[in-house]
């Protein structure tokens, strides 16, 4: 996520925002309350909708037509009544894949971190999530070695394979119990830069019932 976060209050004014906007080379701005609380978030697209909804002085195009909430942001002048609401929001220990479920879920293209208070500590946007697919297969490759098998799942590191090529993960060798297979699986899916993983294991042991 992106920390310290620029944002405004409710009554922030138009042009204020549009400042914030040029001035960070930023799309987006989240609205907090009085306790650095999550209100809402205006948008470039936010302030252009007010941009539309003033009359064509060369009588060129068309009036605008009406969408729900159009003509109460046509006529806003502050962020209280141009944001989006209410905020959809993220948690600092959420992964990439929780994040990027709630954006499509919620059609938005970035989320306010909170913490326990929901008070705002950061923000992730698309290209954050996507910039973690960047991640070079050897760091991919040494998390999956020492935290997934090694760490978590106890495994010796002779026992199971890492190849990593362009973020597709495949394992190899040979697990003591089955059932470990589809949680190494699993495990390592989540691992920041994985594109997707494969395996070729083997077991000495079928505790699983198949």
């Amino acid at each position: 996520m992106t920390r310290p976060v620029v944002h405004v209050q409710r009554g922030t004014v138009f042009k204020e925002i549009a400042h914030l906007l040029a001035e960070y080379d930023i799309t987006a701005v989240p609205v907090v309350d009085e306790d650095e609380r999550p209100v809402g978030v205006v948008s470039e697209a936010d302030l252009l909708r007010k941009e539309a909804g003033l009359p064509d002085s060369a009588a060129l195009l068309p009036a605008p037509s009406d969408r729900p909430g159009d003509h109460a942001k046509a006529q806003a002048t502050t962020a209280e009544g141009l944001m989006t609401s209410p905020a959809v929001v993220a948690r600092p220990e959420w992964t990439v894949v929780e994040a990027a479920r709630v954006m499509e879920k919620h059609r938005v293209k970035r989320l306010p971190v909170v913490d326990e208070a929901e008070r705002l500590i950061g923000l992730v946007s698309r290209s954050d999530l996507l910039r973690v697919f960047l991640r070079r297969d050897h760091a991919i490759r040494e998390e999956i070695l020492e935290d997934v098998l090694t760490r978590t799942l106890g495994l010796a590191p002779s026992a199971v394979t890492v190849e990593v090529t362009d973020g597709c993960v495949t394992l190899s060798g040979t697990v003591e119990h089955r059932s470990v297979i589809p949680v190494a699986v699993r495990l390592c899916r989540g691992v920041d830069g994985v594109v997707d993983v494969s395996e070729r294991l083997g077991h000495n042991t079928d505790d699983t019932g198949g």
